[in-house]
């Protein structure tokens, strides 16, 4: 028994020395090494206490990634400040196709964040700075001129007036020229730009307006690049609708008016009284007292025109019209298109400086090198001074109408200019779109805190019940989820040959004022013919195309025509506006009308036993028309209809009839259950369709104040 005490307690001892023995066995070592049983004792169980009770790490803060939409693949590794590996290998295991992503492959919102949160790291969406300002690299008009460097420049005169008043036979006359010919309709439908010189020697800019009441935006833009202005009325209409609105355009660009009675060769002609109803808009001529001059002329026959040229020189005299020669060019914009050939063309008005072949020229957000000048006749000119007409070809891109032209020094400075005009308006989006979206944000923590507001007196289970149900009958009546719209819609697409055509018929389609009935929607809008861009973006859509003054190919039309895209080419105007009135309205529903054929009174109430049920029938006799049983029929009782639908039996006596006529007796029965009574009255009638009309159409002479006012404030500015 004791010696098994003794080998029990040497296991024990060996079993805690066991690794100091191993040590020494390998390695002899003295005895003294190895620890004592005590200490081995107090080891163990100190590494069983830190098993149970391991130390609490300390907390390590985690890298911060400042993350923004649209995001690649190494500008996220660069923002984490790793590899584009590492940003694929944070992406394992999730549905991203690791294969097709390369370096600058953009990543979506989910996966950018999925990213960096699988990296132990927290991201935070960058805001827009507003801090960095980039320095203003705009170009500017000069100061004004010294008045010794000042020189005579040939006035710049703008013919207004309304439409067939003779504005274009008037200046046609004037150079000896046959434009009016060349008129599409016989109206004008561009500014053109014109330089006279008169037989005493005197040079005159004209520029001819477009007199139809879509043309208010043009017309004030001639307003605004002119020194004077004539205003033509003809003798036997008087003032019109646009008579009165050039005389506004004129009185906002504050310009001098001459006015020019024409027609004054017919019979119905009564000068006195279109001076006497020009009062009335505070147009007052010499012989009433007032200071605006009056010509009675024949634009036709050419009678009185020396003395409107004589009475524009004197005006100009008066006004003492001068202008810088030298120095860097400035002008403005009248008119700009593309042309096959030349490509970007504009019609400028040169108002400082000389413009010459070679000058880099700035307008809006496009810049040119001028390769050639063109005056009116086609003919290339090698410069042009102020108050000079010219076509500009050179244009990198096609400049608005009635943008300011500015000479610049280089190409690398007209670059800078457009870039960072380009800049600005970029910044002026991002900051309405950001003020947009905090006014939003603003309006749902208000309509949360409402909603939140309500539920305060429930406890939090009713509280969440109450939140269910009222999200469930939110969120199916979303209307993002709506597959297909009850709307009716046009989808346009606007072609034009110029930019001002383009911008008169956008203005005709902004007075369009019955959204509620047909919506009318410019997916796009350009300049040049129908390309095929066009019709496909037609076909999208769904919509038309209209082009004013433009072309399409055969091979244009044919696609148009097997994708079933309508294609609405005009030259004129009014014959434009008149289709697009036409397709709003075959848009719209049809009205049904109801025309009534027959007209019966009930003389008695009996019943007919069919099968085991009984049908009631009502013994009529016909006062009106006929009873058609393939018609509808409604019941009348004093005024108000009591029952409206079809018929099941209409007897003449015992014989089935589809019709009977009046003065004859019938009985007739109901497909519904209906209760007739002697005295009714039952009248059959026919629906018919009939198309429906805009109740608000496209109105120019009530909305051309309004259009007229919007650009007169955009061009006041441009002054000459």
């Amino acid at each position: 028994m004791n010696v098994m005490s003794s080998v029990m307690r040497g296991a024990r001892w060996l079993l805690h020395a066991d690794l100091p023995l191993l040590c020494t066995a390998q390695r002899p070592a003295p005895l003294l090494t190895c620890p004592s049983r005590s200490s081995a004792s107090k080891q163990v169980r100190g590494q069983m206490k830190q098993e149970r009770n391991p130390k609490v790490k300390l907390k390590v803060d985690r890298q911060e990634v400042e993350i923004r939409q649209g995001m690649t693949v190494a500008a996220l590794a660069l923002a984490m400040d790793k590899d584009s590996d590492h940003v694929l290998e944070a992406l394992l295991n999730t549905s991203v196709d690791l294969d097709s992503l390369e370096p600058d492959s953009v990543l979506e919102d989910r996966w950018i964040k999925e990213a960096v949160t699988r990296s132990g790291m927290k991201f935070r969406w960058a805001k827009l700075s507003t801090s960095r300002e980039r320095p203003k690299q705009d170009a500017q008009r000069r100061p004004p001129a010294d008045p010794s460097l000042l020189v005579g420049r040939p006035p710049v005169v703008t013919i207004m007036g309304h439409v067939d008043h003779g504005k274009t036979t008037l200046l046609d006359s004037l150079r000896k020229s046959q434009i009016v010919s060349t008129e599409a309709g016989g109206i004008t439908q561009h500014i053109g730009a014109f330089l006279v010189q008169l037989p005493t020697g005197e040079k005159i800019t004209f520029l001819d307006t477009p007199g139809h009441a879509a043309f208010s935006s043009m017309r004030a833009r001639g307003a605004n690049a002119t020194d004077i202005v004539v205003l033509v009325v003809a003798a036997d209409d008087g003032v019109m609708n646009q008579t009165v609105e050039s005389i506004q355009h004129a009185k906002r660009a504050n310009v001098p008016v001459i006015v020019v009675v024409n027609k004054c060769d017919k019979l119905q002609a009564d000068p006195q009284r279109v001076k006497q109803e020009l009062l009335a808009h505070d147009v007052v001529c010499e012989e009433f007292g007032g200071d605006v001059q009056a010509i009675h002329v024949s634009a036709l026959k050419g009678d009185n025109l020396l003395a409107l040229a004589e009475a524009t020189v004197a005006l100009a005299e008066v006004l003492e019209l001068k202008a810088d020669p030298s120095g860097p060019v400035e002008g403005l914009v009248i008119e700009s298109r593309m042309d096959k050939g030349k490509g970007p063309v504009t019609t400028a008005i040169v108002q400082r400086g000389t413009l010459k072949r070679g000058c880099i020229l700035v307008a809006g957000k496009c810049w040119a090198k001028v390769r050639f000048l063109f005056d009116e006749n086609g003919r290339t000119v090698p410069g042009a001074g102020p108050s000079a007409a010219v076509e500009v070809v050179g244009w990198k891109d096609l400049p608005s109408a009635g943008e300011t032209i500015l000479e610049v020094e280089s190409e690398q400075r007209a670059r800078e200019v457009v870039e960072w005009r380009s800049h600005e308006e970029e910044q002026v989006k991002l900051r309405e779109e950001q003020n947009a979206i905090e006014l939003k944000q603003k309006l749902h923590l208000e309509e949360y805190h409402r909603e939140r507001e309500r539920l305060t007196h429930l406890n939090w289970r009713q509280r969440r019940t109450a939140l269910y149900r009222a999200n469930k009958s939110v969120f199916s009546m979303r209307p993002s989820e709506k597959t297909q719209s009850d709307q009716l819609s046009l989808p346009l697409i606007i072609k034009g040959d110029v930019d001002g055509s383009v911008e008169t018929l956008l203005n005709i389609l902004e007075s369009y004022d019955a959204q509620q009935q047909c919506q009318l929607e410019v997916v796009h809008f350009g300049i040049g013919d129908v390309s095929e861009n066009d019709v496909n973006m037609a076909d999208t859509f769904g919509g038309s195309i209209y082009g004013f003054n433009v072309a399409a190919s055969r091979a244009m039309q044919q696609l148009a025509a097997r994708r079933g895209v309508p294609l609405r080419l005009h030259n004129v105007i009014y014959k434009l506006i008149d289709e697009l009135k036409d397709e709003l309205s075959s848009k719209l529903p049809p009205l049904v009308s109801r025309n009534v054929v027959g007209e019966a009174r009930v003389l008695a109430m009996f019943d007919v036993t069919v099968g085991k049920k009984k049908v009631p029938v009502a013994g009529c006799r016909v006062q009106k028309g006929q009873l058609d049983r393939r018609l509808k029929f409604r019941l009348i009782r004093g005024r108000e209809t009591i029952w409206e639908g079809s018929l099941a039996a209409l007897k003449h006596h015992k014989d089935e009839v589809q019709m009977v006529k009046v003065g004859m007796e019938c009985g007739l029965s109901a497909d519904d259950d209906v209760d007739f009574r002697a005295g009714d009255i039952i009248e059959c009638f026919e629906e018919l369709d009939k198309p429906q009309i805009l109740i608000e159409e496209l109105d120019f002479d009530r909305k051309s104040i309004k259009m007229m006012t919007r650009n007169v404030m955009f061009w006041t500015n441009q002054t000459l």
